[in-house]
Parts: structure tokens; sequence; C-alpha cells
């Protein structure tokens, strides 16, 4: 084979070779850089946007009155939780064993009131009381309470509910004692009242939806 047809492969293959560690080393920047999570982790998803301050539920101002320590800011103001699979794994855990070890019951056949919000030491409760033990437990887990936040929609019959938001960097994340997954906020299929603001767990936000329930337990 002359010199010249010789020289003319052996520069292919260089530049072949080349061109291939290129396109590895663009795919690899192009790779998420979050720890995967297990398959049924949810997509990204938008977060919600506070439209202006309101009132927070009276149930809460009387749950305060009774545990002011368990109104206050706790640990960093964090804007969204970085959410990886350790994180991921202790949102499940919580969420699941609450739904599974609280017994739904309404304020007026547990206490006799139409609403009132406490924590469910007797294993039983509503809405708001399965919020308050998911957030007590996660925050004893380390995490802030600017990304935890008590929640008040309208469900899927238009009743006041409460759920609990969880503010992370794929969006805001609903937990929820009426649905077993945890789901984006937006598959929800609720109509989003008011929440805690992420700078105060005391001063609470709108969400859109003008009608506020008059009750927020009025089911389980």
């Amino acid at each position: 084979m002359p010199l010249s047809r010789l020289l003319t492969t052996f520069a292919l293959l260089v530049a072949g070779t080349v061109c291939a560690a290129a396109g590895d080393a663009r795919h690899a920047a192009l790779q998420p850089q979050i720890v995967p999570l297990p398959q049924a982790a949810p997509a990204f998803s938008a977060h919600l946007v506070a439209i202006g301050g309101t009132a927070p539920p009276v149930g809460y101002v009387r749950f305060c009155a009774e545990n002011a320590s368990d109104c206050q800011m706790r640990g960093e103001i964090l804007f969204e939780m970085p959410l990886d699979r350790e994180r991921w794994s202790e949102l499940e855990q919580v969420n699941r064993t609450l739904n599974s070890d609280i017994e739904p019951m309404t304020d007026l056949d547990h206490y006799g009131e139409t609403e009132r919000w406490t924590y469910p030491t007797d294993g039983k409760g509503d809405c708001e009381d399965y919020v308050l033990a998911k957030r007590k437990v996660l925050l004893a887990k380390g995490w802030p309470a600017s990304v935890l936040l008590i929640t008040v929609v309208r469900d899927k019959e238009g009743d006041g509910h409460a759920v609990l938001t969880v503010v992370t960097d794929r969006g805001d994340l609903v937990l929820d004692n009426q649905e077993a997954e945890i789901l984006p906020w937006q598959d929800t299929g609720y109509r989003y009242v008011k929440r805690q603001s992420q700078g105060d767990p005391n001063l609470w936000v709108s969400l859109g939806e003008t009608r506020s329930p008059p009750v927020v337990g009025g089911g389980r």
C-alpha cells in the first residue's frame, strides 16, 4: 500500500477516536447531576405560586396557642429541598406509615367539635392531624420547616381538606391521607386555597382558590 494511503488511513482512524471521545464527554456532561430516584418517583413539576397574604385557618391558630414551640421556624430556610434517593425514601416511609397507623375519624366523632387541630396521640385523627404528625416526624429527621407546608385545599368533592406540601427541586409534592402515593401537586385534582409561608410558619399565603372552606377537616 502506498505511503500516502497509509498516512490517510491512520489520520482517519485517529480522527474517529477523537470524535468518539468528544461525544462521550458531551454525553457525560448532559447527565443529571442529582442522584437517580426510583421509577416510582414523580417527574419534575412546577411549584405552587403564592398570590398574596391571607388569614391562617382558625384550627391552626388554636393549635399554635396550645403548641407554640411547634409553630416556630426550625432549620435552615431553604426555597426547595434537594430530593435524592434517601430523602425520597424518607417521604415514602413517613407517608405510608402514618397513613397506615392512624385511624381516620372526624373531629365531630372524635372530640364532639367541628374542627380541632391536634396530634393524633391516640392513633385517631382527620386530615389535618395526619398533616401535623407527618410534619413533626420529618422535622425530627432534619427536614427544614420552610419546605414542609401545611396546605388547605378543596378536594374532589369540593370539601375543605388539609395536605402536607413538600417543596423540592422536583416540584411541590403532596403527602395526603386520602392517597397512598405521593403526587405532584397538579396531579391531585384538588383546588389549592392557602398554605403556610416558607419564611414564617405563622404567616399564610393564598394559592388562588378564593372560596376558603369554613371547615378544613369536615371529612377525614
